[in-house]
């Protein structure tokens, strides 16, 4: 699919990885449609872009939310070619804490933005790429999602985030599958320790110590490696129901 004159949505698209696909398909010619909670970070980077980009506040979680994003996304610029997953929270407690049991609504919480919003936005974008006019090869569109390396090497206290990655990996290939008949592919990245605002609050010597465990190279990753990800696997039509770590040969310890 090429990037230029197609139409993109993009979930978590105020700040980290989601930024960095906007602005980078709206780099090569794309139509981007930004779609977040936070209103004021997403208007300024859509004001900065310019023409070809649009803001929309958006509920991952909520189905009229992400409908209604989906129909601006149609009705701004004409269709939809592309989706990228890039919306998601993290938490960290442990299963036993020292007061009480890990509180299920927190699990709940994570599990419903991370996996329950991931699978919401695919089954509304896949539902409008199917409508459309195919391309070369049958194409009518791609799907990428944000998995983590947290998915297959969880860290004590990350019970919540591990199951819900696991959750977005595990249904990469099922969903590829069924939606092929209609020329969508699904595909899924799974990112080690990347520099994003989830990263912001911890100190200059957890991030040297999370940093030490890269093997190469051994810093946080930059989010727009993410998007060159992104950016390529869109490119390249014959990458489809597979789950991509994109980490510096991270594997997570315990701790």
């Amino acid at each position: 699919m090429n990037i230029s004159g197609s139409t993109f949505f993009v979930t978590g698209a105020s700040s980290g990885l989601g930024e960095s696909c906007a602005r980078r398909f709206h780099a090569a010619g794309g139509h981007v449609l930004m779609a977040d909670l936070n209103r004021e970070r997403g208007e300024n980077v859509a004001a900065e872009l310019g023409e070809r980009a649009r803001f929309v506040v958006t509920d991952v979680t909520s189905e009229e939310s992400v409908a209604a994003a989906v129909n601006e996304a149609v009705s701004t610029f004409g269709g939809l070619s592309g989706a990228v997953n890039c919306a998601g929270i993290v938490l960290g407690k442990r299963v036993l804490g020292r007061e009480a049991p890990h509180e299920l609504d927190a699990f709940a919480r994570v599990i419903n933005v991370n996996l329950v919003g991931t699978f919401n936005v695919i089954r509304l974008v896949a539902a409008q790429m199917s409508k459309q006019d195919a391309g070369e090869d049958g194409e009518r569109g791609v799907i990428i999602n944000t998995a983590s390396c947290a998915a297959f090497e969880g860290q004590t206290g990350q019970a919540a985030y591990s199951a819900s990655k696991a959750g977005v990996a595990g249904m990469t290939l099922p969903i590829a599958r069924e939606l092929a008949k209609f020329g969508i592919r699904v595909m899924t990245i799974a990112p080690g320790t990347f520099d994003t605002p989830m990263m912001g609050g911890m100190t200059e010597e957890i991030r040297a110590s999370l940093a030490a465990q890269i093997p190469f190279p051994s810093r946080f990753g930059h989010p727009d490696e993410y998007a060159k990800l992104a950016e390529h696997i869109v490119s390249n039509r014959m990458l489809n129901g597979e789950v991509i770590r994109l980490d510096g040969a991270l594997r997570m310890g315990a701790k």
